[in-house]
């Protein structure tokens, strides 16, 4: 006979006869309305790496495990975002980076940088620019998600995300990626992995209330002893570059953002294509020009 918990007999039975109407304000401080802009601000300072952003993401959107063994390299067994791994936590071991005693640090600090990494839903969406077929699109909530039905498995979304984040699922051929739980905020709920996250680490919210929220962080760590910390994807700041404007989905770091496999100058796409094709056209003409020439040469 299987044994119940006392606590599980408390509440036998459910006592709510739905979702609780805008449940994001009492879990967030934050009412889910169209219209406005929504994100993540994601403080690594606060980040402890225990993956409960991972097991959530996995949990509420059903995602398959697709990585099951470790690196050899890290704590971290994920490694990287992926077609079924919308959240990723990174264990980033400094030891021996920065010279000298590699077994000794400075008081009350860590030799572990660790950050919840996601899609950042970008204001410029190079992937949503790449898209053929409209599969992707832009939600009233001001994020980026991938319709499956509609997409074809092209992947020109996949090199045109500067942060390496699209990819093509090998199991169905569709491109995925984190939706910001679309389906939670269109009931009013916060996304998964803010809920879950117990230090406040990845912080869900309007997207002007959390670049306030993360410039007076900043400040904090400041006056704190930690001068190194900035905000990576706030407007305005490193990795807002190349005609991205501003991550919805931003980040207060400690190092270089090639440090956390973030590109230090990401840029769209799009931006690059008239250069390209004045490039391509040069070496026609050139190649054409050279031609002519060596028709001649031989007519001589």
């Amino acid at each position: 006979m299987t044994s119940v918990h006392p606590r599980a007999l408390d509440f036998p039975q459910p006592f709510l006869d739905g979702v609780i109407p805008d449940e994001a304000e009492l879990t967030a401080g934050e009412r889910v309305e169209a219209g406005k802009s929504y994100g993540f601000f994601t403080d690594t300072t606060l980040c402890i790496g225990c993956k409960a952003c991972e097991v959530a993401c996995k949990e509420w959107n059903n995602l398959p495990a697709d990585k099951d063994r470790m690196t050899g390299d890290s704590y971290d067994n994920t490694g990287a975002l992926s077609a079924h791994t919308w959240r990723h936590v990174a264990f980033i071991e400094r030891i021996g980076r920065r010279g000298g005693d590699s077994t000794t640090m400075p008081p009350y600090q860590s030799n572990w940088l660790m950050m919840s990494d996601v899609c950042k839903h970008c204001h410029n969406a190079p992937c949503l620019e790449a898209c053929p077929t409209g599969a992707i699109f832009r939600t009233e909530f001001d994020t980026v998600v991938v319709q499956t039905d509609i997409c074809n498995g092209c992947g020109y979304c996949v090199p045109a995300c500067p942060f390496g984040v699209v990819e093509v699922s090998d199991q169905d051929g569709k491109a995925h990626k984190c939706t910001l739980c679309y389906d939670r905020l269109k009931g009013g709920l916060e996304p998964a992995c803010a809920k879950a996250c117990p230090t406040d680490s990845i912080q869900f919210g309007e997207l002007s209330g959390l670049v306030t929220r993360a410039q007076t962080r900043v400040f904090e760590l400041h006056a704190q002893g930690q001068p190194a910390a900035y905000l990576y994807g706030a407007p305005e700041t490193p990795g807002a570059t190349g005609g991205l404007d501003w991550l919805n989905c931003f980040f207060l770091l400690t190092e270089r953002p090639e440090v956390y496999n973030l590109p230090a100058a990401p840029s769209r796409a799009a931006n690059r294509v008239r250069p390209a094709l004045a490039a391509g056209l040069a070496t026609a003409g050139l190649l054409t020009l050279a031609a002519a020439a060596l028709m001649r040469g031989g007519r001589a």
